[in-house]
C-alpha cells in the first residue's frame, strides 16, 4: 500500500445514483492501480445538517466528519450530477464550506452525470472553474457521462471507460511511486 488516501464525493442525493456508481468506479480502478485507500461518499452521507448550517461549525459530527475526510485526502474524486447546466445548491454548498487553502495544490479528478450530450460541458464551465478558485490541480481530462454509459447504474460503455483510465493515468504525475508495477502492466 503506498499510504496515500483517496476520498470521492458525488453531489447526489440519490440512490441509487449514476453519479455515485461513475464516482466509485473511479475511485476504484484509481485504489487499484496506485495502492490508495479510499472511500466514497455522497450528500447522503453528510446528512441533514448540511441544509441548515451557514459555517462549517454548524454542522454535525457526521458531516463534519465528511468534509475532514475531503480535506485530509491526497486525491480527490468528484463528481456532480447536473441538473439545468450546473451543480446542485447542496453540493455547492458542501464546497462552500471549505476553506479554499484546504484544497491548495490538491490532484482533483472531476466527473459529472447527466441525461444526455448537451450537458457535457457542464465539467469544463462550472466544476473546473470552481476547483480553480480553490487552487486545487483539477486533471486536464475531466468525466462526463450520459444515461446511455451506464446499465443498471454500473458504468458500461467503452468509451466511457477509457476515459477514466486516462485520467487515472494523469494522476502518475502527482504519484510516481506508487504502484510502478500495476502502473506498467496497464
Amino acid at each position: 500500500m503506498s499510504g496515500f488516501k483517496l476520498v470521492g464525493i458525488a453531489g447526489s442525493f440519490n440512490r441509487p445514483s449514476k453519479t455515485l456508481a461513475l464516482v466509485r468506479h473511479v475511485a476504484e480502478r484509481a485504489s487499484i492501480r496506485y495502492g490508495f485507500t479510499s472511500k466514497t461518499y455522497d450528500l447522503n452521507d453528510v446528512g441533514p445538517s448540511l441544509g441548515s448550517a451557514l459555517w462549517r461549525k454548524d454542522l454535525d459530527a457526521q458531516a463534519r466528519h465528511v468534509i475532514d475526510e475531503i480535506v485530509q485526502a491526497d486525491a480527490l474524486i468528484i463528481g456532480s450530477p447536473t441538473y439545468k447546466g450546473s451543480y446542485p445548491g447542496h453540493f455547492k454548498h458542501l464546497i462552500d464550506l471549505i476553506d479554499p487553502h484546504e484544497l491548495r495544490g490538491k490532484p482533483i479528478v472531476i466527473t459529472a452525470t447527466g441525461g444526455g450530450d448537451r450537458h457535457a460541458l457542464m465539467v469544463e464551465h462550472q466544476l473546473r472553474p470552481l476547483f480553480g478558485f480553490f487552487m486545487a490541480h483539477t486533471l486536464p481530462t475531466a468525466v462526463y457521462a450520459s444515461d446511455r454509459d451506464f446499465t443498471d447504474y454500473a458504468v458500461s460503455s467503452d468509451a466511457l471507460l477509457a476515459r477514466i483510465n486516462e485520467v487515472i493515468g494523469e494522476l502518475a504525475a502527482f504519484f510516481p511511486g506508487a504502484n510502478p508495477a500495476l502502473a506498467a502492466a496497464e
